[in-house]
C-alpha cells in the first residue's frame, strides 16, 4: 500500500513526508484554491515536498485547447524528475497522455469514471488513473465495485489505479481489502487511519504500569 496526501499545504504534509509516513502528494486546481496558493507557486511546493522527502509528486496541467495542455504539462514537468503530470481523462486529455509518453514524462489520467477509461488508459501505458471514490458513490453507483473492476482489469498492466476522494479510514481500509494498492486522502483522513480508540486505551494503560512499576520499590536479592 502506497499512501499520499492530497493536499497542498505545506504545513501539515511536510511532517508527514519527514516522518517517512507517506509516499508523495497529490494535488489539483481545486486542492490548491481551497489551500490558499495559486498555480504560480507550483514550483514552490515541488521544492518543498521534494526537500521533504516525497517519491512522487502529483501536480494537475490545465489549458481550455490541446496544445495549452499539452504546453502546461510540459512546464510542470519541467519542475523536476519526482513529477506526475495530471491531466483529466478527457478526449484531449488520452492524447496529451500519450504524447507526454513519448516524451518519457510520467502521466496520471484524473477523473477516471468508467472501466473503458480505465482500459483505454492502460492500452496508451500511463502510470497511473485516479477515480474519485467518494464522486463515485455521491452519484449513486457502487463506486467499491466500480474500483475494484478497474483494479482486475489493470492488474496485469503497468497502469495503477490511484484512488482519491477517500473520504474516512474505513473508505481506505474497505479498498485496501478489495486490492486497492494507491489511496490519496486529505491529511486528516490519513491521520484518522493511524487511530484506534480501544489501542489508545492500551497505550495509556501501558504507560499507567509503566510508570507505576519504576516508582515501586525494588526487592534485594540475597
Amino acid at each position: 500500500m502506497k499512501l499520499y496526501a492530497d493536499s497542498a499545504n505545506v504545513e501539515t504534509v511536510v511532517p508527514l513526508l519527514l516522518d517517512g509516513l507517506i509516499r508523495g502528494v497529490t494535488t489539483n486546481p481545486s486542492i490548491i484554491a481551497r489551500d490558499g496558493v495559486t498555480r504560480n507557486d507550483l514550483a514552490r511546493l515541488y521544492d518543498e515536498f521534494s526537500a521533504a522527502g516525497a517519491d512522487e509528486i502529483f501536480m494537475q496541467a490545465t489549458g481550455g485547447s490541446r496544445e495549452d495542455l499539452l504546453a502546461d504539462s510540459f512546464r510542470i514537468a519541467d519542475f523536476g524528475d519526482r513529477i506526475v503530470v495530471k491531466v483529466p481523462a478527457t478526449p484531449d486529455g488520452f492524447r496529451v497522455a500519450r504524447e507526454l509518453q513519448r516524451r518519457d514524462v510520467p502521466v496520471l489520467l484524473t477523473a477516471v469514471y468508467s472501466l473503458a477509461q480505465a482500459t483505454y488508459a492502460s492500452a496508451i501505458g500511463v502510470e497511473y488513473i485516479a477515480p474519485y471514490f467518494g464522486r463515485l458513490v455521491d452519484s449513486g453507483e457502487d463506486g467499491l465495485a466500480k474500483v475494484s473492476n478497474m483494479t482486475k482489469v489493470l492488474a496485469s498492466t503497468r497502469t495503477k489505479v490511484l484512488v482519491a476522494s477517500v473520504r474516512s479510514p474505513n473508505a481506505a481500509a474497505t479498498l485496501a481489502l478489495n486490492g486497492v494498492g494507491h489511496i490519496t486522502a486529505d491529511v486528516p483522513v490519513l491521520l484518522a487511519m493511524m487511530v484506534d480508540p480501544v489501542t489508545e486505551q492500551s497505550a495509556a494503560e501501558f504507560e499507567r504500569v509503566a510508570a507505576q512499576s519504576s516508582t515501586d520499590p525494588v526487592d534485594s536479592i540475597g
